[in-house]
C-alpha cells in the first residue's frame, strides 16, 4: 500500500510551522504590539489549517482516481487560496485586528513553510516519502 503522500507532506508541514509560527509571531508582536501578535497567531492558524486541508483533499483524491487527483490539485490550489482570502476578509470585518500583522503574518508563513518543503523534498530529507527513501 502506498502511502498518503499529500498528508505526509502536510503533517511535515505542520511541523515546520511550529518554529516558523513563532518565529513570525514573535517579529509582528515586537514590531507591532500585543495586538499585532494576536493578529498574526491568527494568520498563522488560518496557513496552517490550509495545509492540513490541501493534504487532505489530495490524499483523498488521490485514493479515488488520478484524474480526480489532478483535478484537485489545481483547482484546489485556487479554492483553497480564495477561501484563504474570504476568511481573512470576514475576520478583518468582524473583529478589530491588526489587518496589517494578520497579512503579513499570512502571506510570510505560507511562502516561508512552502519554501522550506520544497528545499527538504529536493534535498531528499523527507525519508517517509517513497522517491527520497
Amino acid at each position: 500500500m502506498t502511502p498518503d503522500v499529500e498528508a505526509i507532506l502536510a503533517r511535515h508541514t505542520v511541523r515546520r510551522a511550529a518554529i516558523v509560527g513563532p518565529a513570525v509571531i514573535a517579529v509582528l508582536w515586537v514590531t507591532r504590539g500585543a495586538a499585532g501578535g494576536v493578529a498574526a497567531a491568527i494568520g498563522v492558524g488560518l496557513i496552517v489549517m490550509n495545509f492540513l486541508l490541501s493534504g487532505m483533499a489530495l490524499s483523498a483524491a488521490a485514493r479515488i482516481s488520478l484524474s480526480l487527483y489532478h483535478a484537485a490539485a489545481l483547482f484546489g490550489f485556487l479554492l483553497r487560496l480564495l477561501l484563504i482570502t474570504v476568511v481573512m476578509m470576514v475576520v478583518a470585518r468582524l473583529f478589530d485586528i491588526d489587518r496589517i500583522a494578520f497579512g503579513a503574518a499570512a502571506v510570510a508563513t505560507y511562502l516561508v513553510l512552502l519554501v522550506l518543503e520544497a528545499v527538504a523534498v529536493a534535498r531528499g530529507r523527507e525519508g517517509e516519502l517513497e522517491w527520497t527513501s
